[in-house]
């Protein structure tokens, strides 16, 4: 037991936050880090005491002074923002944690908590969902793929083997020969085309080759020609200046904001926005289609499940996301990514 109490004192004093014990406004213990900071700042502890009770107190509103009373009403805990040193040149900013301990004697805890090592903590997390979201997207894509080999590629390449065993086996006239022959031709065609389609809907050749506009266009076209709905590409935007990576996930928007509106819409035209800025490039895809409510679709279920992967790929490549839509007035789907000078 005489270890644990050593132990917990060891932690007390060397943790990385400065912590404050009070009974009331006495002040009961504090860390090593609280009393180096008290030196260096030159603040008094009943300081931070009357900053918690201040916030406690507009917080609450409560009718009295009654201690027992406001820690009732505040659940234990909250959080107030504090900036020290104000006067130097590099003010501290703080969050300091006010944690009841004991509401019969009067006790609790404040601890200061520093805001930059905070928001790191909160950039890190949200980076660890980012990477998990993207994760999810690309298994998500390479499971559709497999189910296209089998499903697809694989039973029109078996179809194929079979007619030419039938070939080599069976006694055909000229006429039957012909005729298989030309379904196995025909049977081989189609499977090469859908393999080049798949190819296309995988990575764009052109993209590679001619950039993101020229891609842009061919997959504007490709569209139209299978759905006969207009769908143009406008623009002179500067994709030099852009990562592959990011002309790639430009692209993947696009592709998606296309399937989407066909899919769900109704569209008599879409049409593509690449646009160049001093600071920005932007990518708007607006259809002409029946529109939807979109804060009933904040979490992106759904319909939106596609966007809401590519929303997460924009914003771990430090872009913007946004979709605008109302019923019967279309959709306008934005993607803004910042350039270097």
């Amino acid at each position: 037991m005489a270890t644990a109490q050593h132990w917990i004192e060891h932690y007390f004093d060397e943790a990385s936050d400065a912590i404050y014990l009070f009974q009331e406004d006495t002040l009961l213990v504090s860390n090593k880090l609280a009393q180096d900071l008290q030196d260096e700042l030159h603040f008094a502890s009943n300081y931070l005491v009357q900053v918690a009770d201040a916030a406690v107190k507009q917080k609450f509103a409560p009718t009295d002074d009654c201690f027992s009373c406001s820690i009732r009403s505040m659940m234990h805990e909250i959080s107030i923002p504090i900036t020290l040193a104000n006067d130097k040149r590099h003010p501290l900013n703080y969050f300091l944690i006010y944690h009841v301990i004991d509401v019969p004697t009067k006790v609790f805890s404040l601890t200061l908590k520093s805001r930059g090592t905070i928001d790191r903590m909160d950039e890190m997390a949200e980076q660890r969902q980012l990477s998990r979201y993207v994760s999810e997207a690309q298994e998500k894509e390479r499971k559709n793929i497999s189910e296209d080999l089998h499903d697809s590629i694989a039973q029109s390449m078996y179809s194929a083997i079979m007619g030419v065993r039938r070939l080599a086996k069976d006694s055909l006239s000229p006429t039957e020969t012909e005729e298989l022959t030309a379904g196995i031709e025909k049977q081989l065609n189609d499977t090469l085309e859908e393999v080049k389609g798949m190819a296309l809907d995988i990575r764009p050749s052109v993209l590679d080759n001619f950039g993101l506009i020229p891609a842009l266009r061919v997959l504007a076209e490709r569209s139209e020609e299978a759905t006969g709905i207009t769908t143009t590409v406008s623009g002179s935007a500067k994709t030099d200046v852009l990562s592959a990576e990011t002309q790639n996930v430009l692209y993947r928007i696009a592709q998606e904001a296309i399937h989407n509106a066909l899919k769900h819409a109704e569209p008599h035209e879409i049409d593509l926005l690449l646009v160049s800025h001093n600071h920005f490039i932007t990518l708007e895809i607006m259809d002409d289609g029946k529109g939807f409510e979109v804060p009933k679709h904040q979490e992106f279920n759904g319909r939106s499940m596609g966007l809401m992967n590519m929303n997460e790929r924009v914003k771990a490549l430090n872009g913007a996301f946004s979709i605008k839509s109302e019923p019967g007035n279309g959709t306008m789907v934005t993607v803004k990514f910042p350039v270097a000078l």
